[in-house]
């Protein structure tokens, strides 16, 4: 049956941002096919389920070009241990769940996302297969980046020794092209499989070159943490004599189908090379602050990036990032007025679909899917919503996020999840994680740890 959402504020994201009152949104089957006025769109949709928009703003959900849903697994934790992590432990306390405890995590991250608006996300990570189906189940958009490396990656980060294994690089390869011909398309279209460098220095010149080819040739979108962290920017120089943007620069493996992710601790010189390049710059600015660090997003994109926003590390919620993302630049800036909340909107929603691939969705207008997102704005830090994307951007919370859809299809409504069971996610989520690092403390008693965990059972 058709839908329409009537007597709302439409904030379409599109080009001319418009934003539209007391209007509504015909859905039928996978699209929007009406857009205006309430008489007319129910004069284009006679018998439609109508929903009453009023107290409502319809948005188009957010897009998270950069996450890692099972890293959950240290929420509240690896936040205040800077990056690379200060925490010494010889092992990973992911190195401590099963798969079926990764998968959890991931659906714990998904189930956050849900929550807090988004409708697309690019999760990159290693062993990807492990939960691709569980990601199918959520019914959002999901591209997976199985993550490609070939350095000895626990020998560079604790003795400072960098060495790369061909059958490491080989291995990488054959799980991203498995990943692509499983599930790339799956859930009617709503997955799709990435090609994911892990960072320049994990990867040498011809496993890049490699990645670049298998790029081309599964025509997908690409992507690389770059430029993260001071520690990456001197490695990469000690090994290879350059900039890890020029790195890139020199193995071809920069281009306007490229989702660079965080783009911190960047070079004048670099910021130009990857703006001629037209790649897309993931702007993470929630990890960001955490982290201490400012990407020059203002310069980056008038260089010719186009910017998104991404999560990162143990969040999902796209809200805080948006709002994060505003102070931080204004902060750098020294700017009041600039970037301006429809701005910073536009980078969470069209810029970042883009930036994905899905050209179909991230606005809404007449043709484009069905991928929008149900905000309640009677709410004591909402009102007056004269101007709804501002108070949204500055005040809004994911719990004013009422319903979501994606391809027509109500993914959460009136606060539900319809697509997970959220408290069987939350409760095993929960167990997993302290059980972990209980283990993982329980190890290692002589590594210091100054903060307290509570990982009683």
């Amino acid at each position: 049956m058709p839908t329409i959402i009537d007597h709302a504020t439409i904030v379409s994201a599109d080009a001319g941002r418009r934003v539209l009152y007391d209007a509504a949104i015909g859905i039928e089957d996978d699209r929007i096919v009406a857009l205006g006025p309430s008489a007319e769109v129910h004069a284009r949709l006679p018998g439609a389920e109508v929903v009453d928009g009023r107290g409502k703003a319809v948005m188009p959900g957010f897009a998270n070009c950069h996450t890692h849903f099972t890293l959950t697994l240290s929420r509240g934790i690896q936040e205040d241990f800077s990056f690379p992590s200060t925490l010494k432990f010889p092992r990973a306390v992911a190195s401590y769940i099963t798969d079926e405890e990764r998968t959890v995590m991931a659906q714990l991250g998904a189930l956050e996302s849900i929550r807090s608006g988004t409708t697309a996300a690019f999760e990159i990570g290693g062993n990807l297969e492990v939960y691709a189906e569980a990601m199918a189940s959520t019914g959002i958009r999901i591209v997976l980046g199985e993550t490609a490396a070939d350095l000895d990656q626990p020998k560079a980060a604790h003795d400072g020794v960098f060495e790369y294994d061909d059958a490491r690089g080989e291995a990488s390869l054959e799980r991203i092209e498995a990943l692509h011909t499983r599930w790339h398309g799956a859930a009617d279209g709503r997955l799709s499989v990435a090609v994911a460098a892990h960072a320049p220095e994990a990867v040498s010149p011809g496993l890049l070159r490699r990645l670049r080819d298998l790029q081309e040739r599964l025509g997908t979108i690409a992507t690389i943490h770059l430029n993260q962290s001071w520690w990456e920017v001197e490695a990469v120089m000690r090994v290879r004599g350059v900039l890890p943007t020029e790195y890139l620069f020199q193995n071809d493996y920069l281009h306007d189908r490229l989702v660079a992710g965080h783009c911190r601790c960047m070079e004048t010189r670099e910021i130009a090379l990857l703006g001629r390049s037209g790649a897309y710059a993931s702007f993470n600015s929630a990890i960001a602050a955490r982290r201490g660090y400012s990407p020059r997003v203002s310069e980056l994109a008038a260089a010719g990036c186009t910017i998104a926003m991404g999560s990162d590390n143990m969040a999902e919620d796209m809200v805080e990032v948006m709002r994060t993302g505003l102070f931080m630049e204004r902060v750098r800036l020294g700017d009041g007025e600039q970037p301006t909340p429809e701005e910073v909107l536009q980078w969470a929603t069209a810029n970042g679909h883009r930036a994905l691939g899905l050209t179909d969705s991230g606005s809404l207008e007449v043709g484009k899917k069905a991928d929008l997102i149900v905000i309640d704005t009677q709410r004591a830090h909402l009102v007056p919503t004269m101007r709804i994307v501002s108070a949204f951007v500055h005040q809004g919370t994911p719990a004013d996020v009422r319903s979501m859809m994606v391809d027509g299809a109500w993914v959460m409504r009136d606060g539900a999840v319809l697509t997970m069971d959220e408290p069987a996610i939350v409760a095993e989520a929960e167990r997993i994680g302290r059980r972990a690092w209980g283990r993982l403390l329980a190890d290692y008693p002589d590594v210091p740890l100054p903060i307290r965990l509570d990982t009683t059972t």
